[in-house]
């Protein structure tokens, strides 16, 4: 996820990927996402095995921004927000 300018990106694993994000444009979760304004979904993959999920959002976190933003180009080169679509 980003903000509105594409400054600030935020890893995190669901169970329910479109509550969560629901949750995340409401500013219904204190922390990260709502100090920093973070409401656009732009990447996103699907596991069925929840520590295969921990373990590549592990892997995600640790990638250097530029790695995570080639990430999310090959998926979404324009960068819109994808919560329509799932």
């Amino acid at each position: 996820m980003t903000n509105k300018n594409n400054t600030v990106l935020y890893t995190g694993v669901t169970s329910d990927l479109k509550k969560r994000i629901y949750e995340h444009k409401e500013k219904l979760v204190k922390g990260f996402t709502k100090r920093y304004n973070i409401t656009k979904l732009v990447y996103y993959e699907i596991s069925r095995d929840v520590n295969s999920a921990l373990a590549r959002e592990k892997q995600i976190k640790g990638r250097s921004r530029e790695k995570k933003i080639e990430l999310i180009n090959r998926m979404n080169k324009e960068w819109r927000d994808l919560y329509n679509e799932i």
